[in-house]
């Protein structure tokens, strides 16, 4: 089972960069966008609507801004919009595909960078999220919760990370949380399962040729269940070609949808 993650940085901008060019070449059986940046409305080409998928989307109300979606070979057998918080869901942060005893989620954490108010809105996600993620793990589902999740976890997951200590995306509050994600709440990092190397990214900033030094943070995840990590078997970041400011994170399980 193949399942890929994107924050597109707006879908329609991804598609003209070739996105869905390439998704047909991929094998995905699951495919999960975040800031898709578009009302389904405006989403009513076919390109947006890839052959062989079922295509769901969750947008936020405010016209090019956030918004996340899921694809699948498998008709899900429920899509669950929303966190039932009313401050999260009218940006479109959440969707969830249901597939037998298996849930994929498409997730998209506030970003603080911006400024001071947008930080504490950062803040008020977490201190909600975290409780919301414990209830998950004591359902007898499996989860793949696939995103961009605003933060760099340990040292190894930026490359400057001494001078980003007092900035969003690497905050110690930030950091603390992510700890207590892989420990106490008990998920997994999926890509860490098989690669522990340094410099695997996947954002890089617009400014300062970025890309070129491989100047980036890896903040997009697939976080898993813990009955999953036997199952993964191979992490790729897709660098081929550029779609976005973020780089398809691709995981490989060795499980399959039918199986659910």
């Amino acid at each position: 089972m193949r399942v890929i993650s994107l924050n597109a940085n707006g879908i329609r901008s991804a598609a003209r960069k070739g996105f869905f060019d390439w998704l047909p070449d991929t094998g995905a059986d699951l495919v999960c966008i975040q800031e898709t940046k578009a009302q389904e409305h405006q989403l009513d080409h076919g390109t947006f609507r890839p052959g062989g998928y079922h295509c769901h989307y969750f947008d936020a109300e405010k016209k090019g801004y956030s918004g996340v979606a899921i694809y699948s070979r498998r008709p899900p057998d429920q899509i669950i919009r929303g966190l039932g918080v009313e401050e999260f869901d009218r940006e479109g942060r959440y969707i969830e595909a249901r597939f037998g005893k298996l849930s994929v989620v498409s997730l998209y954490l506030p970003s603080g960078s911006s400024g001071e108010e947008r930080q504490q809105a950062k803040f008020r996600f977490l201190d909600f999220f975290m409780p919301y993620l414990r209830k998950l793990r004591r359902r007898r589902r499996e989860y793949i919760l696939c995103g961009d999740w605003n933060i760099a976890h340990k040292k190894i997951d930026l490359k400057n990370w001494r001078g980003n200590q007092k900035n969003s995306g690497f905050l110690p509050e930030e950091r603390a949380w992510m700890d207590q994600l892989y420990g106490r709440a008990g998920f997994v990092d999926a890509f860490r399962v098989v690669n522990p190397e340094p410099d695997q990214y996947t954002w890089w900033s617009n400014r300062g040729r970025s890309w070129d030094k491989n100047v980036g943070w890896r903040i997009d995840y697939q976080v898993t269940t813990p009955g999953l990590r036997e199952a993964i078997r191979g992490a790729d970041i897709y660098k081929a070609q550029r779609f976005s400011d973020h780089a398809p994170l691709i995981i490989d399980y060795d499980t399959d949808l039918e199986s659910y």
